[in-house]
């Protein structure tokens, strides 16, 4: 079916697409649907498969042209994207669903003429992307790192016993408590609090802030308070204490380096396996920082116009990972998050620059190495999943069951491809040292 296009530019990566329908062919295809709808449709009087079409059209006409125009429009928008040859910046976004501007009409006498808006890819052109000059916190692992490690191997590997009757709750004390939010009558709100929440006091695992509300509680003490959180928004809030333990911790020796893995010999082997360990941790987020600087510096000098959809896919994703995180749905998540006083547009708002942030590099990225034709061979594909599958522990067969089988083999690809782009942004580039920052500090900092 010949279909004629034109394709307009608006603003925010949005197009109009006309698409234009031969009257011969609109009328070819509604005489389809008319044949057959003559050989299955039954009724009175006439014999299965010998209904004349005016009957047909006089009973069914408009259901008729309805069909007949929705599977018209079908098969040209089938036409039209599913064509390979058609520019990247022409193709609806996945997410975005394209939004019929007015209802088409099927008239026989004329052409069928239809419009559709949607957003597209937005069209990149790297500005300036070599000779810039990026700084970096001179940063090393310090002893202090070890031993902050070595207390945390410690509290894993702690033994967890009951206080006694009558003990009062103190920060370190690991608490298991329900809660829940209360209107201004003193009544539960629904849904927005959980039973049998276990952490440990003082730890920041919770979103509530009111770890010091609930020292010097004793179990099974329920207790009311209020906290305000941001954008002044006051909470009322009931806790129950309903277990109380405490941690013990084993000493610092080679029994302990011993327990935690059996190739550690001595307390001296697990420190140097926690040194190596934090070194090849620092050496990676200081390859990620640098190569994050550098795509800041050019993000200055190419504009980009991301289209709504993009945006709000990138925070719906990022909800949908914390969720995940938290073992909860999305819609749990919401109500988790706002209750530190948000609501859900504070909540995007807060989120808004980094998706941004990410959309826009990520854009970039994907133009270099288009630009630059860089590409993964088969070897280096395999030997990148080698490498991640002994990073990992596990034999290459077992690590590629985590993957979607169809699509693996194209994660990695893209993999190795971004990582030649980054070493040649390295190789370009100038990076300079900085003032001293300690390592939990760079390391924590998501800038």
């Amino acid at each position: 079916m010949p279909v004629s296009k034109t394709i307009t530019r608006l603003e925010k990566s949005n197009v109009r697409l006309n698409l234009t329908v031969p009257k011969e062919d609109a009328l070819s295809q509604y005489q389809e649907l008319l044949k057959e709808y003559a050989k299955n449709v039954q009724i009175p009087g006439f014999r299965k498969g010998h209904v004349p079409q005016n009957i047909l059209e006089r009973k069914f006409g408009e259901a008729l042209k309805g069909e007949a125009l929705g599977k018209i429009i079908e098969k040209a928008l089938e036409e039209v994207f599913g064509d390979e040859n058609l520019p990247r910046d022409e193709k609806p976004l996945p997410y975005a669903q394209p939004r019929m501007e007015s209802e088409p009409k099927l008239d026989f006498d004329n052409d069928l003429s239809f419009t559709l808006v949607y957003d597209v890819m937005p069209g990149v052109s790297v500005g300036n992307w070599k000779g810039l000059e990026a700084e970096v916190p001179d940063v090393a692992v310090s002893d202090e790192d070890i031993a902050r490690e070595l207390e945390e191997i410690r509290d894993r590997n702690a033994f967890v016993l009951d206080r006694d009757d009558g003990a009062e709750a103190r920060l370190g004390d690991v608490v298991t408590i329900n809660f829940c939010m209360l209107d201004d009558s003193g009544s539960p709100l629904p849904d927005s609090g959980r039973d049998d929440f276990t952490f440990t006091l003082g730890s920041g695992q919770n979103n509530f802030d009111f770890d010091n509300d609930i020292v010097g509680m004793k179990k099974g003490e329920t207790k009311e308070f209020s906290k305000t959180y941001e954008a002044d928004q006051t909470k009322k809030i009931r806790v129950t204490l309903t277990a109380l333990k405490e941690k013990k911790l084993p000493d610092l020796n080679d029994d302990l380096a011993q327990d935690v893995d059996e190739k550690f010999n001595t307390l001296d082997d697990l420190k140097k396996n926690i040194r190596e360990r934090l070194e090849k941790a620092l050496a990676s987020r200081l390859r990620e920082y640098k190569v994050s600087k550098l795509l800041e510096k050019i993000i200055e000098n190419t504009p980009v116009t991301l289209p709504e959809s993009m945006v709000r896919a990138e925070i719906e994703g990022r909800l949908r990972n914390l969720a995940r995180q938290y073992g909860l749905d999305t819609s749990k998540m919401m109500q988790m998050l706002s209750q530190g006083g948000d609501g859900l547009e504070d909540i995007e708002g807060k989120w808004r620059p980094s998706a941004e942030k990410a959309l826009h590099s990520r854009l970039i990225v994907e133009k270099l190495m288009e630009d630059q034709h860089i590409e993964a061979g088969n070897d280096e594909i395999e030997k990148e999943i080698e490498e991640i599958a002994a990073e990992s522990g596990m034999s290459k067969e077992d690590l590629m069951k985590r993957y979607n089988p169809e699509t693996a083999r194209e994660y990695f690809k893209d993999d190795v491809r971004e990582r030649k782009l980054f070493d040649m942004l390295l190789a370009e580039n100038t990076i300079k040292t900085g003032s001293k920052t300690n390592y939990l500090d760079f390391m924590q900092n998501n800038g």
